[in-house]
């Protein structure tokens, strides 16, 4: 177990250092071949890793590698910790991740930077196994900021773009901002309980007062948010289009936004201490998800319009978080991981037959053109609609049953949210693959061509999994699926009452409901038109002047400021005051040294005049 675990982490990042120092040497494909077959060996050490797993009894492993942090009370190693929950996330994560790096190798071309490209592929991928296999908060902070670097960098591959520049300084600061949640969660824990590995904080959390339980799983929460794309942080994400269409993918489906949503279940001893703060995390969630589901309804990229589709989807998993629901979160997030990586790759392959166009009036009547392209997309539109039996209607199902049986206000949030995703990805599977042809002048009056069998393959794959997703936690069958495989990783779940079968029955009705309900308005509204205004209305469109908001309030208080200091502070008051003291020294030594004549006679008579003021001075005191 301890070799085969240390593989998974390792082999991504012996292929970084492979391309780094033979890359020079080697051709395109040489070099994706490297940097997608070691992600395929790490995926090979997953599956290894959790046949392993299966047939322990503990099924708690973990794999000292070397110690690294010794400072006083202080002890942190640098260890793996092997667990169902880190294992179902190395599965997915490297085997998505193989995918796309199979699919790059075709998609990236001809890019100069090819090389440049694979390398951060790899090593986001190492930092993403890093931080789901840490054993302690430390490493896992090592993972959380390699992952977030490698998205700036990544975000920002076309740098010479000012809006890739500034999309991934966005990113880049935004998370930042999350970054201060993990710290100030990792300061309190070590001050309370003395330990940051997860065994020790687990063991010790009962410790925990009420108080600063709730103000740990706050501080998780902002990072999550920051991590996750979760409100009030979630306005990097659709900015972070601007990289190129597998890095969508990577983020969205593997790595990184799942980050978040991880580290809330990792730590679920502790959320359960602070039912307030579960609380607050579901109405996050929640809210989350419905708002970015409507800002989903009106956007004119089809990679943005994806984009907010995930921060809906990491909504409804951060929602099953805050409600105890762990297992369906994770359920969620597996599932989506197969139609998001569908969905991200089968518009990729679409901008590619498009010569690069994003804007979904500019396509239409593209099933013809794109045999393979067409099939999978339509069943990545379906899982995420929520129609049966695809992965998404199971998962998606399982998240809304549980929170029904928390809070039925969230649950309506829920359904709502349910029928605007059907709603939003019926638009854009009618303006892409149906209607009427508006992309000739886009591709100069030729017929766009179906992607290269290393773009198509990923596709089939990937559609495959998201049919038969839905088989790992059935809901008949949760005492020996992902639920029950689980279910000893958490602390304190919510008992969810026995339902009816009728009950059962109508909850996963309403779900049908809902899908179907979204595609009928899609498909009514869109399937004779390519834009309405009225339908796009600005305040959707703008995302909900959410930018405008923190500009207006932040960005430009800020820049004030900063003219301010420039202006006032800078020259005025620091310059002012060291120019001051420049000129009053100046000035007198100007005044001194008009008593440095050079003249011995000034001298000898300023030393007779000194005497004599001595002598009478004397002389006064005697008499």
């Amino acid at each position: 177990m301890a070799h085969v675990s240390t593989l998974i982490v390792v082999l991504p990042l012996l292929g970084y250092l492979l391309v780094l120092v033979n890359g020079s040497r080697l051709s395109e494909r040489q070099i994706g071949l490297v940097a997608t077959g070691v992600v395929g060996l790490s995926f090979v050490a997953s599956v290894v890793a959790f046949i392993l797993l299966l047939h322990r009894s503990n099924r708690q492993v973990t794999v000292h590698l070397f110690n690294w942090i010794d400072v006083g009370t202080l002890h942190v190693p640098a260890a793996l910790f092997i667990d169902p929950l880190s294992i179902t996330m190395c599965l997915f994560v490297t085997g998505i991740s193989t995918l796309i790096h199979l699919y790059s190798i075709s998609y990236m071309h001809g890019e100069k930077d090819f090389k440049k490209f694979f390398l951060y592929l790899n090593l986001f991928v190492f930092s993403m196994l890093t931080l789901v296999l840490a054993n302690n908060l430390v490493l896992t902070f090592v993972g959380w900021e390699g992952v977030g670097v490698c998205s700036y960098w990544l975000v920002s591959y076309y740098f010479d773009r000012d809006s890739a520049s500034s999309a991934g300084k966005k990113a880049f600061i935004y998370n930042r901002v999350g970054d201060v949640g993990l710290l100030l969660a990792m300061f309190l824990l070590f001050s309370r309980t003395g330990t940051l590995t997860y065994v020790g904080v687990f063991a010790k959390a009962g410790s925990l007062s009420p108080t600063v339980a709730t103000l740990v799983v706050l501080a998780l929460l902002l990072a999550a948010t920051g991590k996750s794309a979760q409100i009030p942080l979630f306005n990097w994400l659709p900015d972070a289009m601007e990289g190129p269409t597998p890095v969508s993918a990577l983020i969205h489906a593997a790595t990184m936004v799942t980050a978040g949503v991880y580290l809330l279940v990792r730590m679920s001893p502790v959320l359960a201490l602070s039912s307030s703060g579960r609380m607050t995390i579901a109405i996050i969630g929640g809210a989350t998800a419905f708002v970015a589901a409507t800002i989903a309804t009106s956007q004119k990229d089809i990679k943005k319009v994806l984009a907010f589709s995930t921060v809906s989807q990491i909504g409804y998993m951060v929602l099953a978080v805050g409600v105890g629901a762990y297992a369906a979160a994770i359920f969620l997030m597996v599932s989506h991981a197969f139609f998001k990586a569908l969905l991200f790759l089968g518009s990729g392959s679409v901008i590619h037959a498009l010569n690069g166009e994003q804007d979904l009036r500019k396509m239409g009547a593209l099933q013809r053109f794109l045999p393979l392209t067409f099939p999978t997309f339509l069943i990545g539109w379906l899982t995420i609609s929520g129609i049966p039996p695809f992965a998404g209607f199971w998962s998606k199902g399982d998240v809304l049953t549980n929170v029904f049986e928390h809070n039925k206000i969230l649950w309506v949030v829920g359904v709502a949210t349910a029928i605007l995703t059907a709603y939003y990805m019926s638009r854009l599977f009618v303006l892409t693959f149906r209607g009427t042809e508006r992309f000739r002048q886009v591709t100069h009056g030729h017929d766009p061509h179906e992607s290269p069998w290393m773009m198509t393959l990923p596709l089939v794959l990937l559609a495959v999994l998201s049919v038969l997703g839905g088989l790992l936690d059935l809901p008949w069958i949760h005492h020996n699926s992902l639920a029950g495989f689980l279910r000893s990783t958490f602390g304190y779940v919510a008992p969810l009452h026995a339902q009816s079968t009728v009950s059962q029955y109508g909850l996963a009705a309403v779900d049908i409901a809902a899908a179907l309900i979204g595609l009928a308005a899609a498909f009514s509204i869109w399937r004779s038109r390519s834009e309405d205004e009225r339908l796009t209305p600005a305040f959707l469109e703008h995302v909900w002047y959410w930018d405008d908001f923190y500009d207006a309030t932040i960005g430009r208080p800020l820049e004030e400021l900063a003219v301010f200091s420039d202006v006032v502070v800078e020259d005025e008051v620091i310059d002012g005051g060291v120019m001051g003291i420049a000129v009053g020294i100046s000035r007198s030594a100007e005044g001194v040294r008009k008593i440095q004549s050079g003249f011995v006679r000034h001298y000898a008579l300023a030393m007779m005049l000194g005497t004599a003021v001595l002598i009478v001075f004397l002389v006064a005191r005697v008499s």
